[in-house]
């Protein structure tokens, strides 16, 4: 459904928070920036992965000949202006308005909702980057009456750099990667990787050059199915991972706890797993909240969290109203220093930002 129009107090109330964040974040030295509802859907396509690839609204762009997207979030959007007024600058930026997402059937979600953040983008203390856009965030939503709320922490860094540090092929590295974000599928591709099932019949045909096929079928030409015909035989011809490399990973996921409990954890398995520098950055970043006045006691934190958004790479977060459960989070966030690569910057900068959403906070604050 759209997003319910608001009228007399609402829409005062409303406005009003929408003016309160953005003091918050100017007094924090953000610039304001505006940046456009559409904007290229191939960049999308590349950016943002399967699962709000399958939600965006794409739209035909005659005159150029490819699709444009209504902005299902600001990040990209952001980054893209950063980057257009030079990728090698220190800057923070804060914004609000509508984005743009498609909605399960029947859940009564709205597809259009306003979003109020911040993106900082060139600062090389990660650390303390991470504990002050986090503690803007968690400040904002104090500044908008919530009282008492609950975290949910990720770092996307340390799973990433225990496949990092397993010998396997790049091709399943990759997809494992791809997958962490659906941890049925990535269970299912480790389950595989272990105990590879035998070749179908079909597949046995294709890999052994026998299957026929004409000039294309449905969408895909004769190239198509030959690299994946390659894709097949490169799968098939790997070795098995180790049970051991998947009882690793499998122990690396399973850390849920306060974060103050994490390191320990993670040490424990550093020698095995190459663990020991994501977890020096974990541990300096701790450090970096306590300093901002962050209260370890109010977050969890869990190995296998990581948000619904593709491009996130190291520290991700969710606040919500403390005792709402299955309601909206509130605000969240995450680092993505690889995304400015893959938008046009000569190497990976440091980049974080994060979103409080005004409608939720308002239900939970009347």
């Amino acid at each position: 459904m759209l997003r319910r129009p608001l009228s007399g107090p609402g829409q005062e109330a409303l406005a009003d928070l929408l003016a309160t964040l953005a003091a918050h974040f100017r007094a924090a030295g953000a610039e304001p920036l505006d940046v456009p509802h559409l904007f290229a859907g191939d960049t999308l396509l590349d950016l943002y992965g399967e699962d709000l690839r399958a939600r965006a609204f794409l739209f035909p762009d005659a005159e150029r000949g490819n699709e444009l997207c209504l902005r299902p979030d600001f990040t990209v959007p952001v980054a893209l202006a950063h980057g257009a007024a030079g990728w090698d600058r220190q800057e923070t930026y804060c914004y609000s308005g509508p984005v743009f997402r498609r909605q399960p059937q029947g859940q009564g979600r709205p597809t259009e909702y306003l979003q109020a953040g911040i993106e900082s983008f060139g600062d090389d203390d990660t650390a303390a980057a991470d504990a002050r856009i986090y503690a803007l965030l968690r400040r904002g939503l104090e500044t908008a009456g919530v009282s008492v709320t609950e975290t949910q922490m990720g770092d996307l860094s340390i799973p990433f750099a225990l496949l990092d540090a397993l010998d396997m092929p790049d091709r399943r590295r990759a997809a494992l990667r791809r997958h962490f974000w659906r941890p049925n599928r990535f269970q299912a591709l480790l389950d595989r990787a272990c105990s590879p099932p035998e070749p179908s019949p079909t597949r046995a045909a294709l890999l052994a050059g026998e299957a026929e096929f004409g000039d294309a079928l449905g969408l895909r030409t004769v190239a198509d199915i030959q690299a994946r015909i390659e894709q097949l035989a490169e799968e098939t011809a790997a070795p098995p991972m180790p049970t051991a490399d998947a009882r690793l990973i499998d122990a690396v996921l399973q850390i849920d706890c306060a974060p103050t409990d994490a390191p320990r954890r993670l040490r424990d398995l550093s020698s095995e797993a190459g663990l020991a520098a994501v977890t020096d950055r974990f541990e300096a970043r701790l450090d970096a909240l306590a300093a901002e006045g962050v209260a370890p006691g109010e977050i969890r934190f869990s190995t296998s969290f990581g948000r619904n958004l593709e491009y996130y790479d190291g520290f991700v977060f969710e606040i919500r109203a403390a005792g709402t459960g299955e309601h909206p989070p509130l605000a969240g966030g995450g680092r993505y220093d690889a995304l400015t690569a893959k938008l046009g910057a000569a190497s990976q900068i440091p980049a974080i930002g994060g979103i409080i959403r005004p409608e939720p906070v308002l239900e939970v604050t009347r």
